[in-house]
């Protein structure tokens, strides 16, 4: 029988560790939160993030890293993008130098934005197995067993077939693909841009301007992306427009409620504390509005977001912002 261990045992971490186990994989769930493991334990379920779905017998939990190496070298992380390299840096005296590193997690490295696949470089080797799962899909779904496709992105061919083998099912559809680099800048920006399709429709406005905010948003993910060496069909696919049309029109996706409630003249605490989970786009913002000048790329929609999230920028005023840039050819 095949083993994972599944590192962050969040909604979206739940989900994926349920998927493993329904599909025959003895698979492990670590949380950092040893209260919460204790209960999970307890109850043989996710109380918290996924109540209706109770645990399959080949699914346990841990709130200890040293046992993950003794599982598995088989590592899948859903944690945060802030926690992510320490998570790694927690784990690495507890695994082999054989250990294979895949993640959902969706974001930079707050540090330096970098991109995930260079921390694990970093931190074992550039020959480690290393694949990164994304696309558009909610967690809920997932367990509910909803029909859903990702994809998984690796340079080492078997891994993504190793991955695929254990995720894939008859209601989980996985494609693999070798543009790492794409799927993490498509997994990472669209959260930015579901921010700011929340705050226009928190605004009032109406589906028109949903649809320009998503397709010149996945115009700057594209320019972004290439910059960085990704492949630009990738950001047509199911990691790229998939995920950036599911994130700005669903309100089950965290980043466009936080918008929503800016839109609607909430702030910023009150809008996270009511949502209450990680809302990654707020990190991605500054991180990609850093990258844009960093590299001069035109990136209009993340500018104006990052103002509404840094320097105070009314979300309308950003609006106005937009709308009112200098004519040009749409390519």
């Amino acid at each position: 029988m095949n083993k994972i261990a599944i590192l962050g045992a969040g909604s979206w971490g739940t989900a994926l560790a349920l998927l493993a186990a329904r599909n025959g994989c003895q698979t492990l769930l670590w949380g950092h939160n040893k209260e919460q493991i204790a209960m999970m334990a307890k109850l043989r379920k996710n109380q918290r993030y996924l109540p209706n779905h109770p645990f399959p017998e080949n699914l346990s939990v841990t709130a200890e890293l040293a046992e993950i190496g003794a599982f598995t070298d088989l590592i899948l992380v859903c944690v945060p993008s802030h926690a992510f390299k320490n998570t790694l840096i927690q784990l690495k005296p507890h695994v082999s130098s054989h250990v294979k590193v895949a993640w959902a997690s969706k974001g930079f490295n707050p540090d330096d934005g970098s991109l995930l696949h260079q921390i694990v470089a970093d931190l074992f080797s550039v020959q480690t197995p290393a694949a990164i799962l994304s696309g558009p899909t909610f967690a809920l779904e997932v367990a509910n067993n909803l029909p859903t496709a990702i994809t998984i992105a690796s340079t080492q061919t078997a891994f993504a077939k190793e991955l695929s083998n254990i995720l894939h099912s008859d209601l989980f559809r996985t494609y693999t693909s070798s543009d790492v680099i794409g799927v993490e800048v498509g997994g990472a920006v669209k959260n930015v841009l579901a921010i700011a399709a929340g705050i226009a429709d928190g605004l009032g406005f109406g589906a028109n301007t949903r649809a320009a905010l998503i397709t010149r948003g996945l115009n700057e993910i594209i320019r972004l992306g290439i910059k960085l060496g990704g492949n630009p069909e990738t950001f047509m696919g199911l990691a790229g427009l998939g995920d950036l049309i599911l994130t700005c029109t669903d309100n089950q996706s965290r980043n466009r409620r936080f918008g929503l409630a800016l839109g609607v003249g909430k702030d910023q605490a009150t809008a996270t504390l009511e949502i209450g989970q990680e809302i990654e786009g707020i990190s991605a913002a500054k991180e990609t509005y850093l990258l844009a000048k960093k590299y001069a790329i035109d990136m209009p929609i993340i500018e104006q977001t990052y103002k509404v999230l840094y320097e105070g920028l009314a979300p309308l005023t950003a609006v106005h912002n937009l709308l009112g840039r200098e004519q040009k050819p749409e390519y």
